[in-house]
């Protein structure tokens, strides 16, 4: 899987976040539901911005947002960002992804 986060998201992901790079990919490895698409107007992306949570190696649960570029640059996932979901997050996932 060729996952692509830029340096200013790196930079954000772990001082905001606290998430590191090997995480996301954990996340991606770990991940047992479906992708869904962020269809709020603010976020609207083209590509679709697209989410899912799953749990790093470590049981950490995340939140992970991201762009396929498969279209535009070849298969490649472009991470927008990453962080501990919140309660509507997870019952949103579990109602909708799984």
């Amino acid at each position: 899987m060729n996952i692509y986060i830029s340096e200013r998201i790196k930079q954000k992901l772990l001082e905001k976040h606290g998430v590191r790079p090997d995480e996301i990919r954990h996340c991606f490895e770990n991940r047992d539901g479906r992708f869904l698409e962020d269809k709020r107007e603010s976020h609207k992306t083209d590509p679709p911005t697209q989410w899912f949570i799953a749990e790093t190696n470590q049981r950490r649960l995340l939140k992970v947002a991201f762009i396929n570029q498969a279209v535009i640059k070849g298969y490649r996932i472009d991470i927008r960002t990453a962080y501990e979901p919140n309660k509507t997050e997870i019952d949103i996932y579990e109602r909708y992804a799984k």
